[in-house]
């Protein structure tokens, strides 16, 4: 394989590795952002603020472009309930979907279920639902926490877990097939805001993560183009 054919792979795995935050209530403004970004990740991240805003049409747009869509959600209500919002989300085009792993087996199994069901409907890729194990914002969670969470994960079905990169290796002694999703990351030097568990890009790759949740140290950086590349840079330096 040709130096520009290795270069032009590793650029593919480190755009389908990151996920871009889109924490804003205006579609158009998360559109201008996503597609300037489109060079630097593969996967769109949906979140309460955007989703409360615009819906389903929120995933539609970004899916349109061609982004994978993770629509974090973090259901969590009774097994009925979060089965049916499931069913529609895995209808609407969503990739991956969150659910709070603190929900229990039963309401993960019919979730994991509703997804699937509602992707099926609309002819669309089996989506993979999250189990959200422990925020990074939560810096005194007991350190048993983990272990019970991803084994509700497993036992309700889900195709991975959203955790810290502090706790991957953990996780992947229970669950070494997870996909494992991981917030939190910053660039070395910059602020950490509200989380209180980050860690750097290069880390989190170090410590097995599959996909990286970036958000704040690109979007509200002085150049989040600059910031962007610095990211993928440090992605595809740990990749190699």
């Amino acid at each position: 394989m040709s130096a520009q054919a290795t270069a032009t792979k590793v650029d593919v795995d480190v755009r389908d590795r990151l996920a871009l935050v889109l924490d804003v209530d205006d579609l158009v403004a998360a559109t201008r952002l996503a597609k300037q970004m489109q060079p630097y990740f593969g996967i769109a991240k949906v979140g309460l603020e955007l989703f409360s805003a615009y819906g389903p049409d929120s995933v539609a747009a970004l899916a349109d472009m061609g982004y994978d869509v993770f629509l974090d959600a973090k259901l969590h209500d009774i097994p009925n309930t979060v089965g049916k919002a499931a069913r529609v989300l895995g209808a609407v085009g969503a990739r991956y979907l969150t659910l709070h792993a603190f929900g229990g087996v039963d309401m993960l199994k019919a979730g994991v279920e509703g997804l699937t069901i509602g992707a099926e409907r609309a002819g669309l890729e089996t989506p993979t639902a999250l189990a959200v194990t422990i925020l990074t914002s939560d810096g005194d969670a007991p350190p048993h926490i983990l272990a019970k969470r991803v084994q509700i994960a497993l036992e309700g079905g889900c195709g991975g877990i959203i955790c810290a990169a502090s706790d991957v290796t953990e996780a992947k002694q229970y669950a070494p097939r997870f996909t494992t999703v991981v917030p939190g990351i910053r660039l070395a030097g910059t602020d950490s805001h509200d989380q209180a568990r980050v860690a750097t890009p290069a880390d989190a790759i170090d410590s097995g993560a599959d996909i990286l949740v970036i958000g704040r140290t690109v979007t509200e950086a002085d150049d989040p183009i600059a910031a962007a590349e610095a990211v993928t840079a440090e992605v595809r330096n740990a990749l190699s």
